[in-house]
């Protein structure tokens, strides 16, 4: 079986296994009383289930598994084996997480540090970042710094992926933009296990847009959005930052500039202020797109084109056939969507 048809799988049968749970997860959350209730913070109206993640991950690990035993994953060395596992096995746990503070609210510091002691024995299996790119000295080894830079990363971008969920549907097209983006760099760079994962996930995250998109009939939730960040951030170690070349160690960078920037940025302001960076407000870039007077589709079609742009710049810095045609449509889009946004902000 040609090796492209197994990624093809993963994502379609993600993609019908969320079509098909999402809808009993959201009853039983309704029965169950799982709700996210509105407050002035958020941008919802009325109590939404938020345990959506339970579908996107179990359409990403059911694909995975199918693939698995189709023989897709074929026969990996011992290394790139226990770098498999060990995104699988972290993305599980990091969804226990938040499904975890999805039903009990859990608080930030433990969930933070149960986040980072998982992120230590997932480097310890096998996906660590090995080089750091410095602007006009090039590629370092990381040596010992490759722990805490690892750690930093993968929990970083849980919460990225996190405190992005603001708006409906926006963290999951986000995502499932990056995540199919990371599946064709990664193919390109002879990484097909980390594209499996790559694929698996974009079908559960985009599919889950049929029941998330405004206006939303359900959340994903923290257990969703803690998967789908460390899962992302998986993919990016084991499946891009593993060659040794200046390009190839800052596409995962590139491809999630959009919650990495939105995230950095965020903290910057809330320890400039003298508050931790944990207190919640409204300083995110859909905030202040929605106070700039967009609509909320609107703003989560922006954020789309913005992540789009970065995506189709990967794909020219990856040396994909046609990349630089993509990049140039998708600078196109997203000078157009930012003509719209200066338009409705000015009027």
């Amino acid at each position: 079986m040609p090796i492209q048809l197994y990624h093809l799988i993963a994502f379609f049968v993600a993609a019908c296994v969320v079509l098909w749970t999402t809808p009993i997860v959201k009853t039983i959350g309704i029965k169950s009383g799982r709700v996210d209730r509105p407050n002035e913070r958020k941008v919802h109206q009325r109590p939404m289930v938020r345990l959506g993640g339970v579908a996107i991950f179990t359409g990403t690990i059911v694909a995975l598994l199918i693939v698995w035993s189709l023989g897709g994953f074929g026969i990996l060395p011992s290394t790139k084996e226990w770098e498999v596992w060990g995104v699988t096995l972290g993305g599980i746990a990091f969804f226990l997480i938040g499904l975890a503070d999805d039903l009990f609210s859990l608080s930030p510091f433990l969930r933070l540090f149960i986040q980072v002691i998982v992120a230590g024995i997932v480097w310890q299996m096998g996906v660590h970042i090995d080089f750091l790119s410095i602007p006009f000295v090039g590629l370092i080894q990381l040596g010992w710094l490759s722990l805490p830079f690892t750690v930093i990363w993968l929990v970083g971008m849980a919460n990225a992926i996190n405190w992005i969920d603001g708006l409906d549907g926006l963290a999951a097209g986000v995502s499932g933009i990056a995540a199919t983006v990371m599946l064709f760099v990664a193919l390109s760079m002879q990484q097909p296990a980390a594209a499996l994962i790559a694929a698996a996930l974009a079908g559960g995250t985009l599919g889950f847009l049929r029941y998330n998109f405004n206006p939303a009939q359900i959340f994903m939730g923290d257990g969703g959005a803690y998967f789908i960040g460390f899962t992302l951030a998986g993919v990016g170690t084991i499946g891009l930052v593993k060659t040794a070349a200046v390009t190839a160690v800052l596409l995962p960078y590139l491809i999630l500039a959009v919650p990495i920037v939105d995230m950095s940025a965020v903290i910057l302001a809330r320890l400039c202020q003298g508050k931790s960076p944990f207190s919640a407000d409204k300083r995110h870039l859909h905030h202040r797109l929605l106070r700039a007077g967009l609509s909320h589709r609107f703003t989560v079609l922006f954020i789309y084109s913005l992540t789009l742009w970065v995506g189709t710049l990967a794909l020219a810095f990856a040396g994909i056939p046609s990349g630089i045609a993509y990049a140039c449509a998708g600078t196109s889009l997203l000078s157009y969507t930012s003509w719209q946004v200066w338009k409705h902000a000015r009027s």
